[in-house]
């Protein structure tokens, strides 16, 4: 046998010896010192063990969190769909209540139409409403919102409950026009202009033209194409000439957000 593992026999037996033949006391005394060295040790473990098992049940705790969390997004979504749908459907009732209000409160014989088309390229000059032949629209009728003239028909198409309205806008589409509390009579029309909101230009005005802002223009009924008095805008700027004098006016009609028109089949008498 090597002596190291002679050593450590004998080191053992007498070790052995040594604690079988301690008295009661002496047994305690051993454990109460044994405890007395791990006691730091096992509050250490148990410290760990809580915060193990706090740990554990936090992150338990957090996934059902993150369940709940998907669901409750779920819902907000489906929510503001709901929201976007009763928004669309109330805008779409008040626009059918106006509709419904003007065509009681006008003398004209009209048909109601909404747009269907609109074209970025073309968003001033011209707009698709879903009424045609099949529903007594021609070409060279007005075509009105409960705002004031929107336009004309300018297009019919063939074989399709559809028309083209050419828009006041548009510097083709020209109305005779009388400013409100004044003797000025002019051709109201379109510019090329591609602004949010395009102003119209009042041209062949006296040359002391005294208007101010905020005057109303309407329709004359000249030229037989547009009825009298109808809304076209307000006077917003005037600029006299040499020979003749000019108004910039504000229609009346919000031309970006077009819905509801009507388009005027006859006037009564």
């Amino acid at each position: 046998m090597k002596p190291l593992n002679l050593i450590a026999l004998l080191f053992f037996l007498g070790s052995a010896v040594w604690a079988f033949t301690l008295s009661d006391r002496g047994v305690r005394e051993m454990q109460d010192l044994y405890f007395s060295a791990m006691s730091p040790f096992l509050k250490s473990g148990s410290k760990l063990e809580t915060q193990a098992r706090a740990f554990m049940n936090e992150t338990r705790h957090s996934k059902s969190l993150e369940k709940e969390l998907a669901a409750f997004q779920g819902e907000m979504g489906r929510l503001r769909v709901i929201e976007s749908r009763f928004r669309d459907l109330e805008r779409e009732n008040l626009q059918l209540r106006h509709a419904l209000d003007f065509k009681k409160a006008t003398h004209f014989d009209v048909v109601a139409a909404q747009v269907i088309r609109r074209q970025p390229t073309t968003w001033w000059q011209t707009i698709d409403i879903d009424a045609g032949q099949e529903r007594g629209v021609g070409t060279q009728l007005a075509v009105l919102s409960n705002e004031g003239l929107v336009g004309k028909i300018d297009r019919i198409y063939t074989g399709q409950n559809r028309s083209s309205v050419l828009l006041l806008t548009d510097e083709k589409c020209q109305v005779s026009a009388r400013v409100e509390g004044s003797p000025e009579v002019g051709i109201l029309c379109g510019q090329r202009a591609f602004d949010e909101n395009p102003l119209l230009k009042l041209k062949f005005l006296s040359t002391e033209a005294a208007l101010r802002k905020g005057q109303r223009v309407f329709t004359t009924g000249r030229g037989g194409t547009f009825q009298a008095n109808i809304l076209l805008g307000t006077v917003e700027s005037v600029e006299k000439g040499v020979l003749d004098s000019e108004a910039l006016v504000r229609p009346s009609v919000n031309f970006a957000n077009l819905g509801t028109v009507f388009v005027v089949l006859s006037a009564d008498p």
